[in-house]
């Protein structure tokens, strides 16, 4: 398994694209999250129509899939033929096709491929080409599930946005788990923070830890003081740059 942290930033950071990483195993090449600054770093990463084989929406905040339309228009024009997979909660399902005539009235009728929705609930779990998923509440100020992946190999689990819930064994003994830390050591906003986050990863176990969703204003200013800081003797810690690769 490889991951490819595509974006890193939160909503609304200029110079880092929003949160969303590429999961790559033998079989499958899935997309965590599409906010309205993901498509050109995906672009970049690889741009063919193809490439994709599902994306998984965490909740329905704009830097988590506004970026979508703009990802399928530019798959129809380029050609793709392939059959797409998009994972979501419900009220994503259920409101996907009048979203998609708000952004560009009457083109999905033209596309030549197929968009399959599949529910993702708290608790539930999918089968998906060679991975099983899986996938828990966390605390934010709209409904988010994280997701967690296994391809029988690897085990990750990205959170999307909020805290993570402690006391449950989603998160145990991970590979790899992805943590939004909006600030260094305050939960704000229904944000984890990077003091929580190190203390929840060495808590459950965990091999590595990734930061992302750091506020554009630490990022900038305080996050290089910081870094001293920054560490633990349980687990590796890393604060990917957009494009950065983690093999597992």
């Amino acid at each position: 398994m490889k991951v490819i942290f595509l974006g890193t930033g939160e909503a609304f950071d200029e110079n880092n694209p929003n949160n969303s990483s590429l999961v790559l195993t033998e079989k499958t090449k899935l997309l965590l999250d599409c906010g309205f600054t993901v498509p050109p770093q995906l672009w970049k990463y690889n741009p063919d129509p193809s490439f994709l084989d599902a994306i998984y929406v965490s909740h329905r905040h704009g830097d988590h899939f506004l970026g979508l339309p703009a990802l399928f228009l530019r798959m129809w024009e380029d050609g793709r033929k392939k059959d797409l997979t998009i994972i979501c909660q419900k009220g994503f399902k259920d409101e996907f096709n009048e979203f998609m005539e708000f952004v560009y009235k009457g083109f999905q009728s033209k596309f030549e491929y197929k968009i399959n929705l599949i529910e993702s609930k708290d608790g539930h779990k999918i089968v998906f080409n060679d991975l099983n998923l899986s996938f828990t509440k966390t605390v934010h100020s709209g409904e988010n599930l994280a997701i967690k992946i296994n391809d029988g190999k690897n085990i990750i689990a990205y959170s999307g946005d909020g805290s993570p819930i402690a006391g449950a064994d989603f998160y145990k003994n991970l590979d790899l788990i992805i943590l939004e830390t909006y600030l260094y050591d305050k939960e704000i906003i229904g944000h984890s923070s990077i003091v929580s986050a190190i203390k929840f990863a060495e808590d459950n176990d965990a091999k590595c830890l990734a930061l992302t969703h750091i506020n554009r204003d630490l990022r900038k200013n305080e996050l290089p003081k910081l870094k001293g800081k920054i560490k633990s003797e349980k687990l590796k810690i890393i604060i990917p740059e957009p494009l950065e690769e983690y093999n597992l």
